[in-house]
C-alpha cells in the first residue's frame, strides 16, 4: 500500500552547485512525493533556504512566494561580468582607487527603499515566451522592463577590499546580483556578486531546514518531523475564516456559502486572501470574502482534496 500523501512545506538548506529544480527532484525521490515545487529559485551558485511545497501545498504556493527575503553574501568590487556574478565572463575591470567603507555606505543609500530594477539577462524570466538565460547563452540581449522592488535594509558586515560582506532584507523577486552590479556602477568601480546565502523567506527561516545530504540519509518520517511544516500551520500567514459543517460541505462542492461573522477578514482581497477552516482548524480552501447584500459570502478558489471528499458526509450531517 502506498504511503499517504503528506501536505505541507519542507525547509531545505540548499548547497551551492545544484539548481533549485535539482533539489525538488531529490525531494521527490527521497520522500516518494511525485508532486513538489519550490517557492522561489536560488541560483546554482547560491546556498541557503529553499522551501519546497508537497502535496496540496503546491496549489497554495502563491500564498508564500511574496514574502520578504533575507540574504547574506559577498560583493567583489573592481570587476563586472556578463552575469553580474563570478560565474560569468569578465567584461570590465576597474581600479578601486580611493574606495573605502564610507564611500560604499554612501552609495548604498540610493539603493535602499522602493526602486526600479532591470532584471539581468541571465535569469529565468521570460520575454516573448523565451527564458532570458536561454537567450543570453546564444549571445542575444533583449530589452527588459524594469520592475519595482523594495530593499528594506542593506547592512555591511565587513570589508576586506576588493571584497565586502553584506546582509540585505528585500521584497520577493529582487535580484541581489543586480543590486551588486548597480552599486558598482554607482561607485565607478564595477562590482559582481561573489557569494550569496538566503537565510530567510518570510515567515520561514533556516533554523528548521535540513541539509540536502541529510534528506537522503534520513527516513521520510524523520525528515518531515524535523523540517516539515504541515499545511494547516503553514497557512497561518493568512486570515482564517472558520465555517460550520454546512458551509464546509458547500465549499467542498464549489459553493459560495453565506458567512455571518469574521468582520475583520478582508473583503475582495483576491483569490488566496483568506483560508477557510473547519471548527477543528483544518484548512479546507483558499479564497476570498465578497460582500452580498447586508452580509458576505465565501468564494473558494482552491479547494483542498479532503474538503471535496468530505463534502457528502458533511452535507448529510448538516441536513440531519
Amino acid at each position: 500500500m502506498a504511503a499517504p500523501v503528506w501536505h505541507g512545506l519542507l525547509a531545505i538548506d540548499k548547497p551551492t552547485g545544484v539548481t533549485s529544480h535539482d533539489v525538488v527532484l531529490r525531494v521527490r525521490r527521497a520522500l516518494g512525493a511525485p508532486g513538489a515545487g519550490h517557492l522561489g529559485t536560488l541560483d546554482p551558485a547560491a546556498s541557503g533556504l529553499l522551501m519546497v511545497a508537497l502535496g496540496a501545498a503546491t496549489r497554495a504556493i502563491p500564498v508564500w512566494q511574496g514574502g520578504d527575503k533575507t540574504y547574506e553574501g559577498t560583493v567583489r568590487f573592481g570587476i563586472e561580468t556578463d552575469s553580474q556574478d563570478l560565474d560569468g565572463a569578465v567584461i570590465a575591470e576597474q581600479p578601486l582607487g580611493a574606495l573605502d567603507a564610507d564611500r560604499v555606505h554612501a552609495a548604498t543609500a540610493s539603493l535602499i527603499g522602493t526602486i526600479a530594477q532591470i532584471p539581468p539577462m541571465v535569469s529565468a524570466l521570460k520575454v516573448g515566451g523565451q527564458r532570458l538565460h536561454a537567450l543570453a547563452r546564444r549571445g542575444v540581449e533583449v530589452e527588459r522592463a524594469p520592475r519595482t522592488i523594495t530593499v528594506h535594509s542593506w547592512e555591511w558586515l565587513g570589508f576586506a577590499l576588493p571584497d565586502a560582506q553584506f546582509r540585505i532584507r528585500c521584497s520577493g523577486g529582487t535580484y541581489i546580483r543586480t543590486l551588486a552590479h548597480d552599486l558598482g556602477r554607482a561607485l565607478g568601480t564595477g562590482a559582481a556578486l561573489a557569494a550569496l546565502r538566503r537565510t530567510r523567506s518570510e515567515p520561514f527561516g533556516l533554523e528548521r531546514a535540513i541539509a540536502l545530504a541529510e534528506l537522503e540519509r534520513l527516513d521520510p518520517a524523520e525528515t518531515l518531523a524535523r523540517a516539515g511544516i504541515a499545511i494547516d500551520r503553514a497557512l497561518d500567514v493568512l486570515p482564517a475564516v472558520v465555517v460550520d459543517a454546512g458551509a464546509a460541505a458547500s465549499l467542498g462542492v464549489g459553493g459560495r456559502p453565506r458567512i455571518d461573522a469574521h468582520e475583520d477578514a478582508p473583503l475582495d482581497g483576491g483569490p488566496r486572501s483568506v483560508v477557510f477552516r473547519d471548527a477543528t482548524g483544518r484548512a479546507l480552501a483558499l479564497g476570498e470574502l465578497k460582500p452580498s447584500g447586508d452580509g458576505r459570502i465565501a468564494c473558494p478558489h482552491v479547494v483542498f482534496p479532503w474538503a471535496v471528499r468530505g463534502s457528502d458526509s458533511l452535507l448529510r450531517a448538516a441536513e440531519a
